[in-house]
């Protein structure tokens, strides 16, 4: 079984290339934790087999609360990262999404149209 995580960005914000950077890690660390609390053997396979993961872009937070629901509807470890607004943001402002690691056919069922960032 094929393991990855996906974490999709919203491109309509345009962050910084360093707060996009944070953003991302930032979805890649929650969304893992949730796998890892709730499928130790999506998150053990997915660690050992070198975390593979995909970056991802939506136009608008339209887009990205659709992914996320539909992750979470299919049982996929999902996380909706809030920015606390120090920066660039306002505090609130969901900037992207966590989806996995989980089985890539599992994922793909639901980022599989979005393009690369």
């Amino acid at each position: 079984m094929e393991l990855k995580q996906v974490i999709i960005v919203r491109k309509d914000l345009k962050m910084g290339s360093g707060k996009l950077a944070a953003q991302v890690a930032h979805a890649a660390i929650l969304s893992s934790e949730r796998a890892r609390n709730r499928n130790m053997e999506w998150f053990k396979g997915w660690f050992e087999g070198g975390q593979p993961k995909i970056v991802l872009k939506v136009n608008s937070l339209e887009d990205l609360e659709k992914i996320n629901k539909l992750g979470q509807f299919n049982n996929l470890p999902t996380a909706i990262v809030r920015d606390a607004g120090l920066t660039q943001l306002e505090a609130g402002t969901a900037t992207c999404v966590g989806i996995g690691p989980a089985p890539d056919y599992l994922i793909d069922k639901i980022t599989g149209g979005l393009k690369l960032l």
